[in-house]
């Protein structure tokens, strides 16, 4: 029997590739014969990257970059087992989990490391990219990724702006004599399942700006000054953000691809799901096994489950997800390829306690649904 172990991350425990490897022990302990065949996913946030470039026996480059709040971080790029694709993870370099909860404060996280992690790759001669956009703790629209790029951006002096959602206000001028003429020449495929627009009650400010830290306040601040962003793009390039579905993603950034880089957007999963040949590992399968920490009425939108679930039902092979909890809405999942969701709780717990023993719990879990499966399959 062959099962396709193929998890993302359970956020603030496990890994894609260590949640894939706990799997397996519980699989193994249902069925030791079963040939398992582990390929750890992502969506386009956190862990992309690490799916990637495991996937395709790439390594990856660390860098010292400017992270969210002006401090040096580390940060690191992927080069895939082609040699020739770089991925870069904006959360590595302007991540959330880079920012205390205390400090989170989109009016001054900027996204110029991340423009300093495409620059350090452009200048190792990388010129194809897969950015990986989930996972912000910015709301800038993008400019501090065009500053450090050789964008600058001038108030009504001419004087540059600072960085952060508190100056996307000032800019008057965009000056692009600067701007790093290597982009036109390269490719970048954004990986995120954001259709949001830039602006409005369904753009960044408004739907992502609370969970990066904005106040109600905030967020009206940070909304108007990406709708004066947005008018001098408009104004200068003649490309309008405001309502343009996915400009809102990762705080605006995407809207920041979309009028100055050669760039196209497609589903995370599905570049995944592309470039580490899940299709081709999947044949013969019996199952597949995935898994993420919440599964809800958002996985329908794009996550990992349903990605892998869609895979999986062109050939006919079920799907079973283990889900660190469960919410409203997962009725819609059947009709697109899974077979059953299995949260890992065995009773009532904190978060804290679950995330604490979810190497024991995923692996029970995993442990069950095989023996079930295997039961059945044997008749």
């Amino acid at each position: 029997m062959k099962v396709v172990i193929a998890p993302d991350s359970f956020k603030g425990s496990l890994s894609a590739v260590e949640a894939s490897s706990v799997m397996e022990k519980g699989i193994k302990k249902a069925f030791p014969k079963a040939e398992t065949v582990l390929v750890p996913v992502a969506d386009g946030g956190e862990g992309t990257m690490d799916s990637l470039v495991a996937a395709t026996g790439g390594h990856k480059v660390e860098v010292v970059v400017t992270g969210p709040l002006q401090e040096d971080v580390k940060a690191e790029y992927g080069i895939l087992g082609d040699k020739e694709t770089c991925v870069i993870e904006m959360a590595s370099a302007s991540g959330l989990i880079l920012v205390e909860p205390e400090k989170r404060n989109p009016l001054i996280t900027t996204t110029f490391g991340t423009g300093e992690l495409l620059k350090k790759a452009m200048d190792d001669g990388y010129r194809k990219f897969i950015l990986a956009i989930g996972g912000s703790a910015t709301n800038d629209g993008g400019a501090g990724m065009l500053q450090a790029l050789g964008m600058r951006l001038l108030d009504e002096s001419g004087v540059p702006v600072g960085v952060g959602g508190a100056e996307l206000e000032r800019i008057a001028t965009i000056d692009n004599g600067q701007f790093d003429s290597r982009i036109e020449k390269s490719e970048f495929l954004i990986a995120s399942d954001v259709q949001n627009p830039f602006i409005g009650p369904n753009g960044a400010s408004f739907v992502f700006g609370p969970q990066k830290g904005a106040t109600p306040e905030m967020v009206e601040l940070l909304d108007h000054n990406l709708t004066s962003w947005a008018d001098v793009i408009e104004k200068t390039t003649g490309t309008r953000l405001h309502d343009e579905p996915g400009a809102g993603a990762a705080g605006g950034i995407g809207g920041a691809f979309q009028a100055f880089f050669p760039a196209q957007m497609e589903r995370g999963i599905d570049i995944v799901i592309r470039y580490t040949n899940f299709e081709e590992k999947i044949q013969g399968a019996s199952c597949v096994f995935t898994g993420e920490g919440q599964c809800d009425f958002q996985t329908a939108s794009g996550k990992t489950p349903m990605g892998v679930a869609e895979a999986a039902k062109k050939q006919g092979i079920p799907v079973f997800v283990l889900a660190g909890s469960i919410g409203k809405g997962i009725e819609e999942l059947y009709q697109h390829g899974i077979t059953s969701v299995h949260s890992l709780m065995k009773g009532p717990m904190s978060l804290q306690d679950a995330m604490n023993e979810s190497h024991e719990l995923l692996e029970s879990a995993a442990e069950q649904v095989m023996r079930t499966f295997n039961a059945i399959y044997k008749k």
